[in-house]
């Protein structure tokens, strides 16, 4: 059995998971056991504390260290893939130049791997999803935040200092939400967070014009709005929290196009906020992608919603054990 280890490091969590990476057949199978706790403490003892999850994992099933094949690492940007360095992320303070890799290596004596998070969902869904068999692959998460991870000609794109992918911070309009700094980028209009931003327009706009939306029919509640409640909402019909959806989803196919047209892709993976409503959003974005899109690029790209779904990122870090240099 070739047994790897997977580590996902987030700003509130972190997991370790065991898995059987001759069983990628399915994920039933492919994940093993997983150890999960609270990012606290200085990276040391975070480190420390998912090497102890890791020697757990491996007395509890009776693997020894000579039986670990490699060691993946998912974590959020910015970092050094080839030095396999955390730059200080965002959702990671205190997290400024980080050597993980080399924690591992002195520990294991095996390859470990570090990529950005978006770059190993895509590679997941790409080894595991809804982009399996494909070549040229765009994964988009889709979550708190929009960001990208490139497949092309059967290898993980990161870039020249693993900044490749970062579209949410293209702007599509002048004015909008704000996401990645930046009003009425990619970002602010179509991810999760994006989402919510772009409901608490449309609310104010209505109450100020004295009507009150059932989905928030006061002032009083309108901080408290999520991109969870205008999905409820609209699932069960609401008209107005419909075209909250349909709007982000015209800006998402805004967006896709400009990728099927630079980047020529087979299929587009869409995670997170698309693929719990993708139903709602496809028709949306594919009348957009087929109005902007190059007729013979689009005409060869697929748009999926992720199949991994709330497993993807349990899946992700031992995806990247399979990634050949």
């Amino acid at each position: 059995m070739k047994v790897s280890i997977g580590i996902d490091i987030g700003g509130t969590k972190c997991a370790t998971v065991l898995g059987n990476m001759d069983a990628c057949d399915s994920i039933d199978s492919l994940i093993l056991d997983k150890i999960s706790f609270a990012t606290e403490g200085s990276p040391k003892a975070v480190i420390a504390k998912l090497i102890e999850s890791t020697d757990d994992l491996l007395q509890k099933h009776r693997i020894s260290r000579e039986m670990l094949h490699s060691i993946g690492i998912s974590c959020g940007g910015p970092l050094d893939s080839k030095k396999g360095v955390i730059l200080g992320p965002p959702n990671l303070p205190g997290w400024d130049e980080v050597a993980i890799c080399a924690e591992f290596e002195a520990h294991y004596h095996i390859p470990v791997r570090l990529e950005n998070d978006a770059n190993a969902c895509a590679v997941a869904e790409w080894k595991f999803g809804a982009a399996r068999g494909y070549r040229n692959v765009v994964f988009l998460t889709c979550g708190t935040g929009l960001g990208a991870g490139l497949i092309l000609d059967g290898r993980l794109y990161s870039g020249t200092n693993d900044m490749a992918g970062e579209v949410g911070h293209v702007r599509l309009t002048q004015a909008g939400p704000v996401g990645y700094g930046k009003a009425g980028s990619f970002e602010g209009l179509c991810s999760g967070g994006g989402i919510a931003q772009l409901a608490k327009m449309r609310i104010l706009e209505k109450l100020q014009a004295g009507e009150k939306p059932e989905l928030c029919p006061s002032m009083a509640a309108l901080d408290d709005i999520t991109t969870k409640d205008v999905a409820i909402a609209a699932n069960a019909g609401d008209e107005f929290a419909k075209s909250i959806l349909a709007e982000s989803a015209r800006y998402l196919g805004m967006g896709l196009s400009i990728l099927i047209d630079i980047l020529n892709p087979e299929v587009i993976v869409l995670g997170s906020v698309y693929q719990r409503n993708a139903a709602m959003m496809y028709p949306y974005v594919q009348e957009v992608v087929e109005r902007e899109a190059l007729p013979l690029s689009h005409q060869v790209c697929r748009i999926l919603p992720a199949e991994l779904g709330d497993r993807v990122g349990d899946c992700a870090a031992l995806a990247l054990t399979l990634l050949e240099e």
